[in-house]
């Protein structure tokens, strides 16, 4: 255990040694990927041209517009989405007290990814309007969830069986907005609800980035609280954590982070349930762990998302199908060990 200090004195942190060594290694991996998406692909590049390229130099003809305005902000987006949906996950899971409590299971993911079809189909928004949309859907259904929960108190069960039924009728909801849809937008939000980085571009990262920023360091800040919380409501009361006050910031930032994540790509799915249990898991931490998530979050889009370029090349699939096949993996696997457990 490191204990890290203020010059003064006043502030200091405690740092697990193995939180520590455990994040180096997932952002080298992290960044390892990365780099070989930026030099693979239909238009191979030698690793020192991509290098130049990257460090404001002069390249071979075409590489700039390919690694620059391509392939990087593909990149980036890809590690926004994965970072915001790993600290989701971790404070939802801490929240609800429950290994399946993550937006995509409770619904907020739901909610986030029916606001931004509303301003497609409706609005026919630009990409500042359908990440409003995004942010105001998944606000108002953890509003929703939140009311139908907590009047006899906040149990991660309920919140789960909740968010589920709200979760089915939100995806109604988007069945009914893309049938009565023409056909041009109805392709454009069915394709987006597939969770896809394909096109994305600098300008629609700018916002969601400084949300990702700012709402990551609250989610630390939190972390200790949570850690707390997750030994019981009265324990933390007796320790002197405010319980009510701490769980709604850690959900409200836990739904502008997904809404962030749905803005930029759509709903990519399991990334939030997977990332935090592998954090949990590496890092042997006793509560939730947003730096950790952060990182395997980024480590399991970024992966996913070259696995769909290279192995079906040069059809472009959605980083969701990826995320997909990893995730509904993990929880097959999560949901037999729970069961063997269990059994005598």
């Amino acid at each position: 255990m490191w204990v890290l200090r203020t010059p003064s004195g006043r502030l200091s942190l405690q740092v697990r040694r193995r939180t520590v060594w455990v994040s180096l290694a997932l952002l080298l991996a992290s960044a390892a990927i990365g780099f070989w998406t930026l030099v693979t692909g239909s238009y191979t590049a030698p690793v020192g041209d991509v290098l130049t390229v990257l460090t404001g130099g002069d390249g071979p003809r075409g590489l700039t517009q390919t690694v620059v305005n391509i392939r990087l902000p593909r990149l980036v987006g890809a590690a926004f989405v994965g970072a915001a949906l790993g600290v989701s996950g971790a404070l939802f899971q801490s929240v609800s007290r429950n290994p399946l409590g993550s937006p995509d299971i409770i619904g907020f993911t739901s909610g986030s990814a029916t606001g931004a079809i509303a301003a497609i189909l409706i609005l026919h928004g630009s990409s500042a309007e359908i990440a409003a949309g995004a942010f105001a859907g998944g606000v108002l259904t953890a509003v929703v969830v939140y009311a139908l929960t907590a009047r006899h108190g906040l149990s991660g069960f309920r919140l789960i069986l909740t968010g589920i039924g709200v979760s089915a009728l939100l995806k109604g909801v988007d069945s009914y907005l893309i049938t009565r849809a023409d056909l041009t937008d109805a392709e454009t939000a069915q394709r987006w609800l597939s969770g896809s980085l394909n096109a994305t571009q600098w300008a629609a990262l700018a916002a969601p980035g400084l949300m990702l920023v700012v709402l990551v360091v609250v989610a630390v800040a939190l972390g200790p609280r949570l850690t707390v919380l997750e030994l019981g409501d009265e324990t933390a009361q007796a320790r002197g954590v405010p319980v009510r006050s701490t769980r709604v910031a850690a959900l409200f930032v836990g739904v502008a982070l997904v809404a962030a994540a749905t803005a930029v790509a759509g709903p990519v799915v399991f990334v939030a349930l997977a990332a935090p249990h592998i954090a949990r898991r590496l890092t042997r931490a006793p509560g939730p762990v947003p730096v950790p998530s952060a990182l395997t979050g980024i480590l399991l889009v970024v992966a996913s998302d070259l696995a769909v370029q290279r192995v079906v090349a040069p059809l472009q699939l959605p980083v969701g199908v990826g995320t997909a096949v990893i995730g509904g993996g993990y929880l097959m696997w999560l949901l037999i060990t729970q069961v063997r457990r269990r059994s005598p």
